[in-house]
């Protein structure tokens, strides 16, 4: 010891009792909850701000409570279930003991309460297509049925699936089936009785066609009223629906999708006795383990078809569209879920003496997963409202913009779900978590109704190309540019700006085959634009009314670093960032000047 200085030992500790029960739980507060046990609709501010702009008030009244319900439901009891049925997948048994072929799916109890929650609780299948679910007297709009998917995909993705499918089925059933199918199947695929439900199914992919469906090879030959189906479909969602629709090709059709009729196949036969097709396999999945998913082998399945042959493949595509704006909705509430859950690390963490919120760099990766997510609900909002207008200039939207949305949105989730899991650190990566499989089902998106690059060329090639489409989509978006008073002219001619620019390189982009390889970020381009300026248009309304105008900061961060045309290396241009940051991450509301003024700092 050095001369002068006095020791004075450390209390004795015990190292043992740092294995004790009381030092274990002690050091466990340290681990950050995740968001179990919340309301996800109450925490959710975005949603309730939005319901007011784009539905009608009665029915929003009349729908809170429910909404309320569900998101007690998502953040408890039907995220437990979600655990247990992602943990426990479907399995296919061919035989019974006694050796007969009495093929069936055997599911986990928790998938079936799952099913009761969403179509007999709350009627989600139904609520769009007639009246009286939840005791609405007519049919809702699509914005009702999306907020409810919104929130059911924040704890549970799988059943979404076949809801989506009883849903869009029974459209087609109306649309193109015969009196007498639609009185032998329609009322019971509406209804919520669980007793009587019959749920729909969708069997479209081949081994052969993949993403291109006319190539498929499954064979229809006419036999007497109906037919029989001949080959196999290699993805068939919901494989043990009760009522599938798909795509076949009339035995000496001409090749190509326009020799494919559209089909409807039911399990079992008007006798009851099971029809001529067999499961020979349900895929082992990276994500939505919970609903089966199979490859099936058809021997003469009898089936009916649906509006006129030779034009089944567009008539399959409508359902494909609007299937689309359903992976939209799921992207948004996954995305929702994974900030919320990044949140509730962020503070409650503590690193180094501070929580990790109070951080700049992971404040600033938790804004960029907020914009992300609030893109999609804003891109949501409008497809629902272009939905339900029912015009010409709508649907040309709607044709451009379900494909743009499901493109952009499906790949943003995959970041969103990877920057919250890396939030959690460690813990992200283990299944007693919930981030696990929230990056596990992200990956879904990008998939299922066609991969980016499908989408893309869908958007670009097609909807652009051939319809024009996104010019009513630039009118539209123009229109409410002009739309959002109260904010700064100069903001707004700058974002007007890239909007025809945007507008323009799609056009061009179409119009040029050697442009290809420009296809997804002309798409993108398009996504981007759109949602900036439905969030500046949001925003200044919510801002007049006295409300929260941070939609007004969200749409300058789009347009800062989603459009940008280059790098953002110049730290002196970016000081408005600090404080936009700030903003956003406070739970307080943002008054209309307070945001404008930071427009164009």
């Amino acid at each position: 010891m050095l001369a002068g200085m006095n020791y004075i030992a450390p209390n004795p500790v015990d190292p043992s009792a740092l294995a004790s029960p009381t030092a274990v739980a002690r050091r466990s507060q340290h681990i950050a909850p995740d968001c179990a046990g919340l309301n996800f609709y109450e925490i959710d501010r975005s949603l309730r701000d939005l319901l007011t702009l784009y539905m009608d008030a009665p029915l929003l009244a009349h729908l809170t409570p429910h909404l309320a319900n569900l998101g007690e439901l998502a953040g408890g009891r039907l995220n437990t279930l979600a655990d247990l049925a992602d943990k426990h997948p479907p399995q296919l048994h061919h035989r019974d003991k006694f050796g007969r072929d009495a093929e069936w799916i055997e599911v986990h109890p928790a998938y079936d309460e799952i099913r009761r929650i969403a179509f007999e609780q709350f009627g989600m299948h139904a609520m769009t297509s007639r009246a009286g679910v939840l005791g609405w007297p007519e049919a809702m709009p699509t914005l009702a049925k999306q907020a409810f998917f919104y929130l059911f995909s924040q704890a549970e993705f799988g059943v979404l699936c076949p809801t989506n499918l009883t849903d869009c089925t029974s459209d087609l059933l109306e649309r193109y089936g015969s009196p007498e199918l639609k009185a032998r199947y329609l009322d019971r695929m509406r209804t919520q009785d669980m007793n009587e439900l019959l749920y729909g199914a969708q069997f479209m992919t081949e081994k052969i066609g993949g993403s291109d469906a006319g190539a498929a090879e499954l064979t229809a030959v006419r036999d007497g009223e109906h037919w029989r189906l001949y080959g196999e479909k290699w993805f068939c969602s919901n494989a043990d629906g009760d009522v599938a629709v798909l795509l076949a090709r009339p035995e000496g059709a001409q090749a190509g999708g326009r020799g494919l009729g559209l089909f409807l196949m039911p399990r079992h036969l008007p006798d009851g006795t099971r029809n001529g097709y067999r499961i020979v396999r349900l895929k082992d999945k990276l994500g939505s383990r919970s609903m089966p998913s199979g490859e099936i082998i058809f021997d003469g399945a009898v089936a009916y078809h649906l509006g006129e042959l030779d034009r089944g493949l567009k008539q399959m595509l409508e359902m494909v569209n609007y299937s689309r704006v359903s992976h939209l909705t799921r992207a948004s509430g996954m995305m929702r879920r994974c900030l919320n859950e990044a949140l509730q690390v962020a503070r409650h963490r503590n690193a180094f003496g501070h929580r990790v919120i109070e951080y700049p760099l992971m404040r600033r990766q938790l804004v960029k997963m907020t914009i992300k997510t609030e893109q999609s609900l804003s891109a949501l909002m409008l497809a629902c409202a272009m939905i339900e207008r029912k015009d010409e200039h709508a649907a040309k939207i709607v044709r451009v913009l379900t494909p743009v949305c499901k493109y952009r949105a499906s790949r943003d989730n995959i970041a969103v779900a990877t920057a919250a899991m890396e939030a959690r650190g460690g813990n992200g990566y283990i299944e007693d978590w919930p981030n696990a499989r929230l990056v596990r089902d992200a990956h879904l998106g990008v998939i299922w109704d066609g991969t980016s690059s499908v989408n893309a060329l869908d958007v670009i090639q097609r909807a652009v190309g051939k319809e024009r489409a996104h010019r009513p989509l630039g009118a539209e978006l123009q229109d409410r540019l002009a739309d959002a008073r109260n904010v700064s002219g100069q903001f707004r001619s700058r974002l007007g700006n890239v909007l025809s620019q945007a507008i323009d390189f799609a056009e061009q982009v179409a119009d040029s085959p050697e442009n290809e390889r420009f296809t997804r970020l002309a798409a993108g381009a398009l996504y981007h634009v759109a949602t900036a300026v439905l969030m500046l248009n949001e925003g200044a309304r919510l801002g007049e009314a006295g409300g929260d105008a941070r939609r007004l900061l969200m749409a300058r961060f789009v347009l800062e670093h989603r459009l940008a045309d280059q790098p953002k290396l110049s730290l002196s241009r970016d000081t408005w960032e600090d404080r936009a940051i700030g903003l956003l991450l406070d739970d307080t509301p943002v008054p209309l000047d307070v945001a404008s003024s930071l427009l164009n700092a």
